[in-house]
């Protein structure tokens, strides 16, 4: 089989950053054919040591338009892909499908005025992929992304999501985020105290925001553990708050992320 034909690229690694123990961020070189909406996920391959090849699937963190692609991941013990991932290096080959998937894009809802991004742990990586693509700015009043970790130290791309502001192509827009950063088991200042979901059934999530949750102007996306995801749909369900289906649109859209 020629390379032109195979479903696969080979993208080499540019960057491989331990952010904790347990988490790490990896870019790589992008093929010019690579097309993506933002939201979406590539399947990613490494091959072992006897020839076969462990593919796992992994959200952009890049925008559609980055000459890169960066991906969030954490560190599974004893984890078939990671593990292998784990030895390699800058200038190592990571194999790359060349189609995207996924559904976690705006296209899924046709109306609203406030965009909620709910993200647990590396299920932030497809919001920052939505938050630096310009369409989203252009489409919703507000837009607020919560993002909810284990332990402070976790919160990753701090610098990036403060630094949307500054970039050129948003400046006029700015105004309409807020980042609500949330820590389950500590406090840290700046940041809630408290799981998404208890902080969306005790109102506290909104009361922050300043605006209320609805299924008239409110579009949600949820991206992370599926209990999270589980549990948070239920929440929505009884504000009349439905997944959105190409044949019903409805104001939630859902990415499990483990």
């Amino acid at each position: 089989m020629t390379a032109s034909a195979e479903k696969f690229t080979r993208q080499t690694l540019l960057d491989v950053r331990p952010l904790t123990p347990n988490l790490f961020t990896l870019r790589t070189t992008r093929d010019p054919g690579f097309r993506f909406r933002a939201g979406q996920f590539a399947r990613l391959g490494v091959t072992k040591a006897d020839g076969s090849t462990v593919w796992r699937a992994y959200s952009m963190v890049s925008s559609p338009h980055d000459e890169f692609l960066e991906f969030f991941s954490i560190v599974v013990p004893g984890g078939e892909f990671t593990s292998e991932l784990s030895r390699l290096g800058v200038g190592d080959t990571l194999l790359v499908e060349r189609q995207a998937f996924g559904y976690l894009t705006l296209d899924r809802f046709v109306d609203g005025q406030d965009l909620w991004l709910l993200s647990t742990g590396t299920g932030v990586a497809p919001f920052l992929s939505i938050l630096q693509d310009f369409e989203v700015w252009e489409r919703f009043e507000r837009i607020i992304l919560v993002y909810s970790v284990r332990e402070a130290a976790e919160l990753a791309y701090q610098a990036l999501i403060a630094g949307l502001a500054q970039r050129d192509y948003l400046a006029e827009y700015a105004h309409k985020l807020q980042f609500i950063p949330t820590v389950t088991r500590e406090q840290h200042p700046g940041a809630l105290n408290g799981r998404i979901t208890t902080l969306l059934y005790n109102g506290e999530l909104e009361r922050v925001a300043g605006v209320a949750m609805t299924a008239e102007h409110s579009r949600v996306m949820l991206c992370g553990n599926p209990q999270m995801i589980d549990d948070t749909r239920k929440l929505l369900k009884q504000r009349d708050m439905s997944l959105s289906l190409s044949r019903r649109p409805g104001q939630v859209a859902v990415e499990n992320y483990w």
